[in-house]
C-alpha cells in the first residue's frame, strides 16, 4: 500500500482577470467548433497523433487516481470490418423498434439509420472499455472507482485532443457492445464505454441542423 507523500505542485498558471477571461473565451472559440460528424474522408491519421491525444486522455482526473480505462486503438481494415458487421447488427434490432417510439422519434432530426459505413470509412475506431477491476503484481484482485464518471472525463479530454490535432470525432454507442470484447480480445473486466469514430471529415460532409441547436447559460446552469 502506498503511503501519502505529497510533492510541490509541477505546474501551475497564474492568470490576472483580463488573461483568464480572454483565455476562457478563445478556447470557447475553439471548442465551439466541434461537430459530431457521420461523413469521414478515409485520409490516414498517423499513430503518432492518436497516442499523443492519449497520453492527454491519461491526465484526467480519476477515482483515487486508479486511472480504470482502456483505450483500443482499431486501425486494421479487416477488423473495422468485423466491429461494423457486429455493430449494424445490434442497430437493426435497435431501429426495429427496441429502442422505443419516443427515442426514435427523437433521433429522426439527426438522419441516422442502422447503416453506419463510417466505421470502415474512417482510419481509426478508439474502442474505450471501463476496467471494473484491476490485479496487482501478486495477482489480487482489487476494485476501482467512479468508474464510468472516470472515464467519461478521459473521453472528454481525448474528444478535446482529436479535436486540437485537426480531427473529426463521433461517438458510437450500439447497444449492447460485448462484441468489442470478443472481436478486440478483451477480459471480461473490461466493459465497453463507447466506440470513438476518428478521423477527416469527408470532403462534403455535412451535419444536422437540429445539432446546431444548444441550449443557453440559463438552461444548464444555475449561479446561488
Amino acid at each position: 500500500m502506498e503511503k501519502y507523500e505529497p510533492v510541490t505542485l509541477p505546474a501551475s498558471v497564474s492568470l490576472n482577470e483580463i488573461e483568464s477571461k480572454k483565455n476562457v473565451q478563445k478556447y470557447y472559440n475553439f471548442i465551439r467548433t466541434r461537430h459530431s460528424i457521420r461523413e469521414f474522408s478515409n485520409r490516414e491519421v498517423s499513430k503518432d497523433i492518436i497516442e499523443t491525444a492519449l497520453y492527454a486522455a491519461g491526465r484526467a482526473p480519476s477515482g483515487a487516481n486508479h486511472q480504470p480505462w482502456h483505450f483500443v486503438c482499431v486501425n486494421d481494415p479487416s477488423t473495422k470490418t468485423k466491429i461494423r458487421i457486429a455493430a449494424e447488427r445490434e442497430e437493426q434490432a435497435f431501429y426495429a423498434g427496441k429502442a422505443g417510439q419516443e427515442w426514435l422519434n427523437d433521433l429522426k432530426k439527426i438522419g441516422t439509420d442502422a447503416n453506419k459505413p463510417f466505421l470502415e470509412i474512417a482510419p481509426w475506431l478508439i474502442a474505450i472499455f471501463v476496467e471494473r477491476s484491476w490485479q496487482d503484481k501478486k495477482g489480487g484482485k482489487h476494485k476501482n472507482y467512479y468508474m464510468t464518471e472516470s472515464v467519461g472525463i478521459a473521453t472528454g479530454f481525448l474528444i478535446n485532443a482529436l479535436h486540437a490535432a485537426g480531427l473529426a470525432t463521433l461517438t458510437h454507442t450500439p447497444s449492447p457492445m460485448k462484441f468489442l470484447n470478443e472481436i478486440l480480445d478483451q477480459p471480461k473486466n473490461h466493459r465497453p464505454f463507447l466506440l470513438l469514430v476518428v478521423g477527416h471529415p469527408a470532403e462534403k460532409a455535412t451535419i444536422p441542423a437540429a445539432s446546431t441547436k444548444k441550449k443557453s447559460i440559463e438552461e444548464i446552469a444555475t449561479f446561488i
